[in-house]
């Protein structure tokens, strides 16, 4: 097998590269979009809770893989033709903001609502009241699922090789094809991923313990 490996070094290192851009570009991205979807959960417009909850049934209800096949091969047929980077990109970023919104909109929702009566009774606006009392407490609480959510993404990108996006699981299929040795390199690159979702666990603890230090 280290004859394998060091054939194939080159290749999962640039693999391991795209393989961690797409999960953590994604993971950001989808931070950033969720955080929206969950305040529209929690808008007072109904319009808008409707819309965020459409968009919560619709990602979280169908599998990524299709999600994928339709941005990647579908759009173009309304003219947006995406390579097969971006097109990853936003499917994965598309996918895990439905599931961080709901984390995101769970942790805002078990912070104490008198919290948000007592901001109100100082005088304080709703957007300065969510930024300085109400996401740092969500924030603390809504870690842990976080830390799973991302852990889920950086595998969940291998289904980038279906459109033949170098990741780790497309670099084990093709030096796989090429070599007839395709046991070691699934093998290989499992325990690649293995290794990353460890690091990024050990992240997510040391994180943890941080933020809740002062609650012990």
């Amino acid at each position: 097998m280290t004859d394998l490996f060091l054939r194939a070094l080159p290749l999962l290192q640039q693999a391991i590269v795209m393989t961690l851009g797409l999960g953590l570009g994604a993971f950001v991205l989808g931070s950033i979009v969720g955080m929206l979807v969950a305040l529209m959960r929690n808008s007072r417009l109904r319009a808008l809770r409707i819309i965020a909850f459409a968009y919560v049934s619709i990602f979280r209800g169908t599998p990524l893989l299709v999600q994928i096949l339709l941005i990647y091969f579908g759009l173009p047929y309304y003219g947006i033709a995406l390579s097969p980077i971006p097109a990853a990109l936003l499917a994965l970023t598309l996918f895990s903001a439905s599931y961080l919104s709901e984390i995101f909109r769970s942790g805002i929702n078990s912070v104490d609502p008198g919290q948000w009566e007592a901001a109100e009774s100082m005088s304080m606006g709703y957007w300065t009241c969510l930024r300085r009392i109400i996401l740092p407490q969500a924030f603390r609480i809504a870690l842990p699922p976080m830390g799973s959510r991302l852990i889920a993404l950086v595998k969940d990108t291998s289904l980038a090789s279906t459109i033949t996006v170098m990741e780790l699981t497309r670099v084990a299929e093709q030096v796989g094809a090429a070599t007839f040795r395709y046991m070691e390199m699934f093998l290989m690159v499992g325990a690649i991923y293995w290794f990353i979702n460890q690091l990024l666990t050990i992240l997510q603890t040391w994180l943890e313990g941080r933020l809740t230090r002062h609650m012990r």
